[in-house]
């Protein structure tokens, strides 16, 4: 029984989070288990467990009044993720060229680009492919810490990302100029190929997402 127990308790944690990640639940929707337990069919004991789970990620949060709601996302948010991907990627990219793997990392790195031109219909779908491939960059460091730094702000980057493509960074222009990114890659240009990365994933995708609301 136990197992069983546990086992719900995972199918209510990973479909709520889901439709945290997708904004099915957007930031500040108030949450309640008896809404929770309604839409996905389960008592109340694993949807109490989910709960807790995603709590303790910061994905809901409680108030004094022990009243649920789904994580804001704040302009201080947007600004210090931006300003960490574009330092921790902009290292990542350069050591790219500098090590001489810019070849190499063109092959990685279109894997990922074709696998997001497969989910240009679905937004939630291809944000999680974009942020694949982000991971793709920073994997040149070799660095499980890093990684760590990424995989800890995940739930944000691709919360993030849908804002900016719901306000103005359409996804056909981003996958045409990432092709783009990948060719100048292969022929070892780095400044064209990063001007490509800062543009469009960080200036546009930054002032995009900040208009939001």
């Amino acid at each position: 029984m136990a197992e069983k127990n546990t086992s719900l308790a995972d199918q209510a944690y990973e479909k709520i989070k889901q439709n945290i990640l997708n904004l099915t639940y957007p930031p500040g929707m108030v949450l309640t288990e008896s809404m929770l337990t309604r839409e996905l069919g389960m008592s109340r004991s694993p949807v109490r467990t989910a709960i807790q789970m995603l709590q303790s990620e910061g994905l809901i949060v409680s108030d004094y009044y022990k009243s649920m709601t789904v994580k804001e996302i704040t302009d201080t948010d947007i600004n210090e993720i931006y300003q960490l991907r574009e330092l921790l990627e902009g290292a990542a990219f350069r050591l790219i060229f500098t090590s001489g793997r810019y070849e190499e990392y063109s092959y990685r790195i279109e894997e990922k680009v074709v696998r997001m031109c497969a989910a240009a219909g679905d937004l939630y779908d291809w944000e999680v492919a974009d942020t694949a491939m982000h991971m793709e960059i920073i994997s040149i460091f070799e660095n499980e810490r890093i990684n760590r730094i990424y995989e800890n702000n995940l739930s944000e980057l691709i919360r993030i990302g849908q804002y900016s493509i719901k306000n103005g960074m359409h996804i056909p222009v981003t996958n045409e100029n990432l092709k783009k990114m990948v060719t100048y890659m292969r022929k070892g240009n780095y400044e064209k190929a990063y001007a490509i990365l800062q543009k469009d994933h960080f200036r546009i995708g930054h002032d995009t997402a900040l208009i939001r609301h």
